[in-house]
């Protein structure tokens, strides 16, 4: 099992930024993956960005490529998004979701992000 607890979201104005955190605990050794989602009322859950755990490797949405970064922090079982030049089409609740190897099945409780125009 794998814990997730994200945190960082709020509310921002067009243009601004916000840095969201995803710190783990549990069973972490066996990750894969990290990723960040989001997701509005309604809506389907969007993939935004992933990163293997070992080695580093990174990808991005069309959507956000270019404006958001992830990074990860091994030694504190933490993951970063890092959102820049936020627009109102970003505003969801953004999930962070870990990989052990059979899909993203562990999930944390979300945080809003709100982009104000």
């Amino acid at each position: 099992q794998v814990q997730l607890v994200e945190s960082g979201g709020g509310l921002v104005q067009t243009g601004g930024s916000l840095r969201l955190s995803c710190a783990a605990s549990g069973r972490t050794f066996s990750t894969y993956a990290m990723g960040w989602f989001r997701q509005n009322p309604g809506k389907e859950r969007e993939s935004v960005a992933r990163i293997i755990w070992s080695g580093g490797s990174t990808y991005y949405s069309d959507s956000v490529k270019g404006r958001f970064t992830i990074s990860k922090n091994n030694a504190e079982n933490t993951v970063y998004l890092q959102m820049n030049s936020l627009k109102p089409e970003d505003t969801a609740v953004y999930y962070c979701a870990a990989d052990l190897h059979y899909g993203f099945k562990y999930w944390g409780q979300g945080t809003q992000v709100t982009v104000s125009s």
